[in-house]
């Protein structure tokens, strides 16, 4: 594929995005940026949700992995199931009964200011960070196919990305999100089914074919035996249990969706039909996964190896052999489909680290409209420019090894969340609130310490289930600085 014909697919990408939001921002206001004045569709927000929740890592990572994890991950998808079980049965009834904005003002009412800032601020860091690796990876892939060969330097891409993002998200918010980000997440599904079809057909595969394929290939394995290896079953699956829990229940990205909702069964309807869909969707992309070697293997296509190893590089088999070796229109559908699935969750992102700061740090609802919509402004433009130099400095790194150890990190932060919510929700004692924030500190540091030294102590190997450790860290150490209270059952509904 020729840089001139990528670089007209993006221009055209963007084009829409924005009439979308030119469209959807008519009258916007900070209740629209925010939860689009509470009054989405259920349906909508359930499908646009589905591009949310991946990225280009996702897109990238599942099907290629396959080689070396098999289907291990099914076992985290289906614990999915059980963490939107209590996002909808616990977590949602709370934040709809208190009709929260951000939803870790519950943090405040429940044990205090300190609280409160602690736990905005741990998810303002993670998703922070985490927002600019996915743009970083894919801005990299970019760089390679198309602006390196018209001597475009990499800042000025990563710029003009983040500011295209910017420009169809500072006047809705919200309100735009959902919009687009059902289109993204259509462009996104159109690149899956496009690509299983394209290589079912390439190796005479009808459905039975396709189906009985995938069954019988030793890379759709899930593993029953050693508790102790990290792709262990009954491991995976409690973690994605916990992932989802937090990583959804817990993360204003996410929940602010879920909040633009008409009610709390109409947002009910939407994680279980949500719940249903991106399941499903996980099992196309492991089946893809399976096929895209089964094809590789059918036309001798040698596939990218590490020099060290010798191994296959997994990351590299989907974007390798769309963009060489399926027909022009499966590679244009695939640049498409990555373009879309990183950009619905990196723009869902920026609108959600806005609401938090807005919110939680400003408290913005203090003031008039005007100042309101200036302040929200400038806030969402601080943060463009807070993912520009995030990007930039992982550039300069331009050590993978670093720069995964920090995406790695930011999921510790998820953690001090999880303790947060579950002493909340599941206790009837206050806490010491100024103690708070060095809890919350100190459990992710131990966590890591434990992680780096469980192999050489006990012979176990942490995985996806680090999130477990680091959440009980953090509610035992709320125990040690608790104190007795009088239960506040209007905001504890657990109790």
């Amino acid at each position: 594929m020729s840089p001139t014909l990528i670089l007209s697919l993006i221009a055209g990408y963007f084009v829409v995005l924005i009439i979308i939001s030119i469209l959807t921002s008519r009258k916007a206001t900070s209740e629209s940026f925010f939860i689009a004045n509470r009054n989405a569709p259920w349906y909508m927000v359930a499908f646009a949700m589905i591009g949310t929740s991946l990225s280009g890592v996702t897109f990238i990572s599942i099907p290629g992995m396959v080689a070396t994890q098999s289907w291990s991950y099914m076992a985290v998808v289906l614990g999915y199931i059980v963490g939107y079980l209590v996002i909808g049965t616990v977590l949602m009834p709370l934040y709809y009964r208190l009709r929260l904005v951000s939803i870790y003002t519950y943090l405040e009412q429940r044990f205090g200011f300190w609280s409160y800032k602690t736990g905005a601020f741990f998810f303002l860091l993670s998703r922070a960070v985490g927002a600019a690796f996915r743009l970083f990876l894919v801005a990299g892939v970019l760089q390679l196919a198309v602006f390196d060969g018209l001597g475009v330097p990499f800042a000025v891409t990563v710029t003009i990305s983040i500011l295209l993002i910017y420009l169809y998200t500072f006047r809705g918010g919200l309100k735009t999100i959902l919009w687009t980000d059902t289109f993204q997440t259509m462009a996104m599904l159109l690149c899956v089914g496009v690509s299983i079809y394209l290589m079912a057909d390439e190796l005479n595969l009808g459905f039975a074919g396709l189906v009985k394929t995938v069954k019988e290939s030793a890379m759709s394995q899930i593993y029953f035996s050693d508790p102790k290896d990290d792709k262990f079953f009954w491991k995976q699956f409690a973690s994605g249990a916990f992932i989802t829990i937090v990583m959804t229940g817990l993360d204003q990205d996410m929940m602010q969706k879920n909040l633009s909702c008409r009610s709390l069964p109409d947002a009910q309807k939407n994680m279980f039909w949500f719940t249903l869909a991106i399941v499903i969707v996980n099992v196309f992309f492991l089946s893809l996964g399976v096929l895209l070697y089964q094809f590789a293997a059918a036309k001798g296509i040698a596939l990218p190896t590490d020099a060290v190893t010798g191994k296959v590089i997994g990351d590299n088999v989907f974007p390798l052999l769309a963009t060489n070796h399926f027909s022009l229109f499966a590679g244009i559908v695939f640049i498409l489909g990555i373009i879309a699935v990183t950009y619905a969750s990196a723009d869902s992102a920026l609108t959600a680290l806005t609401t938090s700061f807005c919110v939680d740090m400003l408290d913005i609802k203090q003031h008039d409209e005007a100042k309101q919509k200036r302040l929200r402004h400038l806030t969402h433009f601080g943060f463009s420019l807070v993912l520009i130099v995030i990007i930039l400095i992982f550039r300069a790194i331009n050590d993978q090894s670093v720069i995964t150890a920090v995406f790695k990190a930011a999921g510790y932060t998820y953690g001090p969340l999880l303790g947060l919510y579950s002493f909340g929700l599941f206790t009837g004692r206050g806490v010491h609130d100024r103690l708070v924030p060095f809890v919350c500190v100190a459990a992710p540091l131990l966590t890591w310490f434990i992680n780096a030294n469980s192999k050489a102590w006990w012979g176990y190997e942490f995985g996806f289930e680090i999130l477990m450790l680091n959440g009980l860290i953090t509610f035992l150490g709320l125990l040690a600085v608790s104190r007795p209270r009088e239960v506040a059952t209007e905001l504890n509904p657990a109790l």
